[in-house]
């Protein structure tokens, strides 16, 4: 038996199902289904990786370090492989589950030892987060931002739509671009929140602007940004001076519980928004998270929050987005159900409006950031390293999919804080802030 088809079938009899794919091993063997996706083992190395670190991150750690490929569509090897797992799942329940038995270990060491994989624990990527301290502390949440998004302002450039918008967009017609959709967003989320000339406004977790300068430019707002990172807060500033819009934008580098610091009061802000950045706080910090927008809007005022949720919140789930994310993308991102959202968010005192589901907008988004990137290729490599590029590639085929199957999920959720009497507002029918040709 060749190693391509000695490691196929090892591999099967772990997880107790066949797998569509077709494999081909350093040593030039192939094994598998013809047409299939195929998976390529480079370098004994991506053996040893999976070896002192069984499943998805052991896997990751050789494929952002180029051992393990996947020849052709990415997305499409990953879709192929949950295909066939959750087939076999609905006749067996225990199939796709790593059955690691006495037999497996001895038939993998017998392997490992012909093969001439085993040996030291193989370096870890450089791409990966080291992060130290108290959880959700300002200084580990600092050092979070900084892995992922001071990464370079030019890579995102690359890979997002002019408005630099790093979150869903709202293909709200078919066809649109990935900067109409991020438009067709930005002009919704602006609308629910009621914006007006002269109001005040607070974006928490501003990114690199797209919605503070949006609502300034077109809304006329003042609109004070919220941010851990210094690569977001001087892009930002740089693009409002570019704009004419320093008079209506500020970006304030602390965290959201510090915002008296930059001028924020209680009671005197019209419009909050929070996009994508939720799951970044820790449930615990949660409720002072929307207890801060509670307290710093005046009544009437708005929050518009799009957040990332996962589908259930069985005992033992991971909170964040499993193994690879938490250690290549977000370190402590903590994803809830929409139901538990929420009602966190009505428990601060806001009431809720309106619930927009977006998970079908997402895989439309990611495709066109996955686009640039591959249109991109050597110029993403150059500006972030081969590693940090593999990594954004298999993020962005992962999380697609991850929304596509309803394992991952994105709401906008609309608020109000309603007056001491109760009253809100808000105007009678959501169609009031659809654009004329969506009414």
């Amino acid at each position: 038996m060749n190693t391509a088809a000695a490691l196929l079938r090892l591999v099967e009899d772990s997880l107790g199902l066949p797998l569509p794919i077709r494999l081909r091993a350093w040593d030039g063997s192939e094994t598998g289904a013809v047409g299939a996706p195929t998976v390529v083992i480079r370098d004994k190395r991506a053996l040893r990786h999976i070896l002192w670190s069984p499943g998805e991150l052991g896997v990751a750690r050789a494929y952002v370090q180029g051992d393990l490929d996947v020849e052709g569509d990415l997305g499409e090897g990953l879709r192929v492989m949950w295909d066939a797992v959750r087939d076999a799942r609905a006749a067996d329940g225990s199939a796709g589950r790593p059955r690691i038995g006495p037999r497996q270990v001895a038939r993998a060491t017998a392997l490992a030892v012909r093969l001439g994989v085993l040996g030291r624990r193989p370096p870890r990527p450089a791409a990966e987060s080291a992060l130290t301290g108290e959880l959700h502390s300002k200084e580990r949440d600092l050092a979070a931002i900084s892995h992922h998004y001071d990464l370079s302002n030019d890579f995102y450039e690359l890979i997002l739509d002019p408005h630099m918008a790093y979150s869903s967009g709202f293909h709200v017609t078919p066809g649109l671009t990935l900067e109409e959709a991020q438009t067709a967003k930005l002009h919704l989320v602006c609308r629910k929140l009621g914006l007006q000339p002269g109001m005040k406004m607070v974006d928490i977790g501003s990114g690199w602007g797209s919605l503070t300068l949006f609502a300034a430019e077109h809304y006329g707002v003042h609109v004070t940004g919220v941010t851990l990172s210094v690569e977001q807060r001087d892009y930002v500033m740089g693009k409002a001076a570019e704009r004419g819009l320093s008079d209506r934008v500020e970006v304030s580098l602390r965290h959201f519980r510090d915002l008296e610091a930059s001028g924020v009061h209680d009671n005197e802000i019209d419009a909050i928004a929070s996009i994508e950045m939720g799951e970044h706080v820790g449930d615990g910090e949660y409720l002072v998270f929307v207890d801060s927008i509670h307290r710093y809007l005046k009544p009437g005022g708005r929050a518009l929050i799009q957040q990332m949720s996962r589908s259930n919140d069985a005992p033992g789930d991971r909170p964040g987005g499993g193994p690879f994310i938490e250690t290549y993308i977000a370190p402590d991102m903590h994803m809830k159900p929409l139901a538990k959202t929420v009602g966190l968010i009505a428990g601060a005192g806001l009431e809720i409006r309106d619930v927009q589901a977006m998970r079908e907008h997402y895989p439309q988004t990611v495709a066109g950031w996955a686009a640039n990137l591959e249109a991109s290729w050597d110029t993403a490599v150059k500006l972030v390293g081969e590693e940090n590029a593999r990594v954004w590639r298999l993020y962005l085929a992962g999380g697609s999919l991850a929304f596509e199957e309803n394992r991952m999920g994105v709401d906008q959720v609309l608020a109000v804080k309603p007056s001491a009497r109760g009253a809100s507002g808000m105007p009678a029918s959501p169609l009031a802030w659809l654009a004329p040709e969506q009414a």
